[in-house]
């Protein structure tokens, strides 16, 4: 069975900067699928901020394995709700791929716990994306590095948890590092953060950019059945106990109650 794949794009600077819509006039997130559909593995699709619920309604995520995120200048105007509806599909197995700016999403934000901030400067500098993990499988057929001409830098700090596993780690020309490539598992769903994408360069028409997005949606495919319990707290009576056991000592709950929130 194919992956089924989303791509969520912000769509805004498309619309409003002619820098943007030059390099990426079907929009960044048409530009981002077109790399995923050259592996016949996915089955592709795109949805945007405009749209009803952001394109992400509840039917539409229950039948998403891997969803890609990328956003800059709309964070705030995502729904509360639909982040929730996110987070929910990660914790029971979807996979996240958050991209570029994406780091101050809602969504990335909420699954990592912290501020996500990080330093930065638009200056078009050139970039070295290292694979210091060269048997990962999201590094597979990069070779040593990716060599992108002109980026904005990210630098460290990079304020977010103790990754899983650092694929990559980026150099800058003018002299930053950034741990540009990271891994987490959130409940059953795997995430991965891949920094390079920035809107006013033609990041994504990079083969070895490209290669890297790929390569994530096989790794972040948990082809298991939907956690579908993962956010429940079920109430276990005595009597449903898997070895005999006596009622000692007080209580606060009877039987069947619901977990306090």
């Amino acid at each position: 069975m194919a992956i089924r794949t989303v791509v969520w794009g912000e769509n805004v600077h498309e619309q409003t900067s002619e820098v943007v819509r030059a390099i990426y006039p079907d929009g960044m997130h048409e530009t981002i699928a077109s790399a995923l559909r050259q592996d016949k593995a996915f089955d592709v699709s795109t949805a945007t901020l405009q749209q009803p619920e952001h394109g992400l309604t509840a039917a539409r995520l229950a039948e998403t394995d891997v969803l890609l995120w990328w956003g800059h200048a709309a964070h705030g105007e995502v729904e509360d709700t639909v982040v929730e509806a996110v987070a929910r599909r990660v914790w029971e197995g979807m996979g996240l791929i958050v991209l570029h700016s994406g780091h101050y999403s809602k969504i990335f934000k909420r699954l990592m716990g912290t501020p996500c901030s990080l330093k930065w400067r638009e200056a078009g500098e050139r970039e070295r994306a290292w694979a210091i993990n060269r048997g990962h499988p999201i590094a597979q057929g990069v070779g040593e590095c990716i060599e992108i001409a002109e980026t904005e830098m990210y630098g460290e700090p990079f304020a977010v948890p103790e990754p899983m596993e650092t694929v990559f780690v980026s150099w800058y020309e003018g002299g930053e590092v950034f741990r540009s490539g990271m891994t987490w598992q959130r409940g059953a769903g795997r995430i991965f953060y891949f920094s390079p994408g920035h809107e006013t360069y033609p990041i994504y028409h990079n083969e070895g950019v490209r290669q890297v997005l790929r390569n994530a949606v096989h790794w972040a495919h948990n082809p298991a059945p939907a956690w579908s319990t993962v956010t429940e707290a079920p109430n276990v009576p005595v009597a449903a106990a898997r070895e005999k056991i006596v009622q000692k000592g007080g209580r606060l709950h009877a039987d069947g109650d619901k977990g306090l929130s």
